[in-house]
């Protein structure tokens, strides 16, 4: 049906009912209700308005918030500034305009400018040469009760030098536990580097000057880079997914016999697949050699006792790989073009 229509049906029953009734758009009935614009419309890019800034105003209002009072400021704080002063140049929209027309909305502060953290890069073809640790939280009997279990881990050997089960954490109780590993371990002056993440106690001057006083290095995991800090997160999964691993321990006792049978069957018993399916403690202390010997012996007894049985020749032991890399470097860092 026809507009005419519409106009007519809607004097009677509303426009709403009109136009469902014709199926007439509502849109473009009241649109063209709409009565046209008085006088032609303002082009953008045509004339200025007669109240805007001269050009000699217009610069003046930048030259101020240049200025070096003004050059770290916001538009509105050196607006107010100027205010309390007596002074008026232009509204806040104004100056932010013609900061726009010249590129200047973004921050206009000077900014401080700090170098990227620097990926770690930590290598060990032995024990004792790089140590990672850090601090996991265990469930408590009740709500908001936590335990906090630290463990340092042999980056190569994969072995625990250290660990303890607190009530807090403190940079003090990590001094000591470290402290005491380097000492049980004979640890010599240069020998070792010890890496953790940036938690409060792992970066604490407690820790650092330890550390430095002992002549061992120190390094740090990039913010929110859990990969920098593979070794001691690895641990830690393991140790929360034991099928024994309660929901909540009932006291601080508890925590520390759960930890101690689970380092010692992490460092005595445990098979790891990183070390060549080696425990930790014999890859620490130096028995790994002897005992792939040993495997490798019984493979090839049984493959001269049954060489068709293995189809794909004679059977050699996983190897423990010679080094370990915490972030290792890239094979090719400057590839030709």
């Amino acid at each position: 049906m026809t507009r005419r229509a519409t106009e007519e049906l809607a004097g009677l029953i509303g426009v709403k009912p009109a136009c469902q009734a014709t199926g007439y758009p509502r849109a473009s009935y009241y649109k063209e209700q709409k009565p046209p614009a008085q006088g032609p419309r303002r082009r953008p890019g045509g004339d200025a308005q007669p109240n805007a800034l001269t050009e000699p105003e217009r610069q003046r209002v930048l030259d101020t918030l240049h200025s070096p009072r003004f050059a770290d400021l916001s538009v509105r704080e050196a607006y107010h500034s100027l205010l309390d002063e007596g002074c008026y140049l232009a509204s806040p929209s104004t100056m932010y305009r013609l900061l726009r027309a010249t590129g200047e909305t973004a921050e206009r502060r000077r900014q401080a400018t700090r170098p990227a953290r620097v990926k770690p890069e930590l290598h060990a073809t032995g024990p004792n040469q790089v140590w990672s640790w850090d601090i996991t939280k265990l469930r408590g009997p009740g709500k908001w009760e936590w335990f906090h279990l630290y463990t340092v881990i042999d980056v190569y050997s994969r072995a625990n030098p250290a660990w303890t089960v607190q009530t807090r954490e403190s940079d003090t109780i990590a001094e000591h536990m470290i402290a005491d590993a380097i000492a049980a371990h004979g640890i010599r002056p240069g020998q070792l580097t010890v890496h953790a993440d940036n938690g409060s106690s792992m970066t604490s001057k407690t820790v650092a000057q330890l550390l430095s006083d002992l002549a061992v290095a120190q390094s740090h995991s990039r913010p929110h880079v859990s990969n920098d800090n593979p070794f001691s997160e690895s641990q830690f999964k393991t140790l929360k997914y034991r099928p024994e691993f309660p929901d909540r321990f009932d006291s601080i006792q508890h925590a520390r016999q759960f930890c101690q049978e689970f380092f010692h069957w992490y460092n005595h018993e445990h098979h790891h697949s990183g070390i060549g399916y080696h425990t930790p403690w014999q890859v620490h202390t130096g028995q790994a050699p002897a005992i792939a010997e040993a495997r490798q012996t019984t493979l090839d007894q049984a493959h001269t006792a049954h060489p068709e049985r293995f189809r794909r020749g004679r059977p050699t032991p996983p190897a423990l790989k010679p080094d370990v890399w915490i972030n290792p470097p890239p094979a090719n860092p400057n590839p030709n073009p």
